[in-house]
């Protein structure tokens, strides 16, 4: 009897660590998708693992079929994802997931505009921009997953002082603020950024939160965590503007301003991405041209310093991500079909190429989920 217990109580042991290892390994791989530019190799949106320990990334597989799926954006409940076809005749397309661990089309829907670029997924709506038509909207998110074939809708007009790049309007970004109430959309071509309030998922009358100077070109934003501020990167002149956010008027009031590039640089470059990380204590921006990650303090006053730019081991880094626990950065590098990952130090922000990476066609957008 004692012998009996005594093997009942270690096979319960050995079951038990076996359980927390088998819990403990499935933690350390989670899925990354990436949009690409079709085309050349690529054929559409791409699901992959990425080891939290190592920084090591699986082979991609291809999830979905799509034209030049630029950008992504997951529901937030996981069940559904958004892409753009950034193409001529521009679309959005939503997905659901199968038994096999790939895409489904629900539906695609015309963007009424040109060249999708971006698109974003807040409380049951999805906004989406159109560069070269300047143009975008609001849809509505059906039962299902789907969308709706008409939303809200708003058009821009005018230009700016680079003649070649700004001749028009260029619609770059648009994402909800914080509450959902508003829609932030950075247009490249006039040097705006321009808040809607949203309501039931209409747009209201167009508030100008930020005119940039003259041919700054602006392109994304990222919003603090924690504090009332926001950071804007400019494509144009390689730069990021950091601003508080006025809450009644929605506006930004600009803080600093400093620029994305060493000083000794005198080459063309472009800035694309800019990420913040989750404590609120550094700020992350790509660099096309230079071919770099330059790595920003955030000062206690909304100042910025900059610390350090890092090859990305590859050419063109157009995207790039976190990780979600913070501890490694990723580059989608579209020209060198390549993905770098670096590990990141979160006391001191600074990063260090692994080593790691892996080939694919023309990657653009990165996403964890």
């Amino acid at each position: 009897m004692k012998y009996s217990i005594f093997y009942l109580f270690a096979f319960l042991f050995i079951m038990s660590c076996s359980t927390k290892n088998t819990q403990s390994t499935s933690k350390t791989a989670i899925d990354l998708m990436v949009g690409t530019y079709t085309g050349d190799g690529s054929e559409g949106i791409y699901r992959l693992k990425f080891n939290t320990k190592t920084g090591e990334l699986s082979d991609p597989i291809l999830i979905a079929k799509t034209s030049n799926p630029s950008f992504l954006d997951i529901s937030s409940d996981g069940q559904y994802v958004y892409s753009v076809s950034e193409d001529e005749e521009g679309s959005i397309s939503a997905w659901s997931w199968n038994d096999r661990g790939t895409l489904d089309l629900i539906n695609e829907v015309s963007t009424y505009g040109k060249h999708p670029c971006y698109i974003d997924e807040q409380n049951g709506f999805v906004a989406v921009a159109n560069y070269s038509s300047g143009n975008g909207g609001i849809y509505t998110i059906t039962q299902n997953g789907g969308l709706s074939k008409g939303g809200s809708e708003f058009q821009h007009y005018g230009s700016s002082k680079n003649v070649e790049r700004q001749g028009e309007p260029h619609a770059h970004f648009s994402q909800f603020y914080k509450d959902g109430n508003t829609l932030y959309v950075i247009d490249l071509g006039i040097d705006q950024v321009i808040g809607y309030p949203v309501n039931n998922g209409r747009l209201g009358a167009a508030k100008t939160a930020l005119v940039a100077e003259g041919g700054d070109g602006p392109r994304h934003l990222e919003f603090h965590p924690e504090k009332n501020l926001v950071f804007i990167v400019t494509e144009l002149t390689s730069e990021v503007i950091s601003a508080s956010v006025d809450q009644e008027s929605g506006k930004f009031i600009v803080i600093d301003k400093q620029s994305a590039l060493p000083e000794d640089f005198t080459g063309e470059s472009y800035c694309a991405d800019i990420q913040v990380s989750a404590d609120g204590q550094f700020l992350y921006v790509s660099n096309r041209g230079h071919q770099s990650i330059a790595i920003f303090k955030i000062n206690e006053d909304g100042t910025l310093e900059m610390l350090a730019t890092d090859d990305v081991q590859g050419d063109w880094p157009r995207n790039f991500t976190l990780s979600p626990d913070g501890d490694f950065l990723l580059v989608a590098n579209q020209n060198s079909d390549n993905i770098t990952v670096f590990k990141r130090d979160k006391k001191t922000g600074l990063l260090e190429h692994t080593g790691n990476e892996i080939k694919l066609s023309h990657p653009v957008c990165l996403k964890f989920f």
